[in-house]
């Protein structure tokens, strides 16, 4: 059986991966990604055929919250799994890294991947930083490595400090005032986890090479998003205000789609109230 190695596997990407792809038997990371001789036993103890790289500081509250450690798990976890590869395990076959959307710059239309990467938090910024250690190392390796561009995702899973979960939340806990939501006129593209499962599992069978978007490539607006959660919640009493600058990350998806042959198969009301 192919053996995957995997990290962040209890989040809402990995816990789906692990669930949905059979034909992988996993081998989870569980020690501190940021400890060099933690990662380094775990690469040097099994010999992969994969690695499947989720673990991450992801919301952007916590990011700004914690820059330190954002950039400790999201750049020098990355740099020490590479290292420990080209140390231990320079046979690996592919490596699959998570990136984000928030490495490009904002632009209304479709983002492609050749689109400029001018990161805007600092989320982006120690995910743009990773891509450039991987791209620098496993070139020079000739290991072959897909930078999975991932865009908006959600999940009736996915934990608070998300934007989805935390309106849910909001809305939950709110049952007489005047629930008000600032700032929500920006576009965005969601994928299902499940969605994102598959198309790893076709990627890894291409043994893609390069960076690849991966979202839906359909936008919809966060406001719309609030309004379909109030609206399944019969809250009436809601007020939008202070809208900031509008932007948008909307993925052009038609590598994808030609390299993988993959379409949507979840809504956006999939992800938010059903499995």
């Amino acid at each position: 059986m192919i053996r995957c190695g995997i990290t962040g596997s209890n989040g809402s990407i990995g816990s789906v991966v692990i669930k949905t792809i059979s034909s992988f038997n996993f081998i989870k990371f569980n020690g501190d990604i940021t400890n060099k001789i933690d990662v380094e036993k775990w690469i040097k103890k099994n010999n992969f055929d994969l690695i499947i790289h989720l673990a991450a500081i992801v919301p952007i509250k916590l990011v700004n919250e914690n820059k330190k450690k954002a950039f400790d798990v999201n750049f020098i976890g990355t740099k020490n799994i590479i290292d420990s590869v080209l140390k231990f395990n320079n046979s690996l076959k592919w490596f699959f890294f998570s990136s984000t959307s928030h490495v490009y710059k904002s632009k209304f239309g479709k983002i492609s991947e050749n689109h400029i990467t001018k990161p805007q938090n600092t989320y982006g910024r120690t995910k743009l930083k990773a891509e450039n250690y991987i791209k620098k190392k496993l070139d020079k390796a000739e290991i072959k490595y897909c930078i999975g561009r991932i865009f908006s995702t959600t999940s009736i899973n996915q934990k608070t400090n998300y934007f989805v979960p935390d309106i849910k939340k909001k809305v939950n806990q709110n049952n007489k005032s005047l629930l008000k939501f600032k700032n929500l006129d920006h576009y965005r593209d969601f994928i299902s986890p499940y969605d994102i499962s598959k198309i790893l599992l076709l990627l890894w069978r291409k043994k893609y090479n390069g960076i690849i978007n991966i979202a839906s490539g359909n936008a919809i607006l966060l406001k719309k998003i609030v309004l379909l959660i109030l609206k399944r919640k019969n809250k009436k009493n809601f007020l939008f205000y202070d809208n900031k600058k509008k932007t948008s990350l909307v993925a052009d998806i038609s590598r994808l789609i030609k390299i993988t042959g993959w379409r949507s198969g979840y809504s956006i009301s999939d992800m938010l109230f059903k499995v």
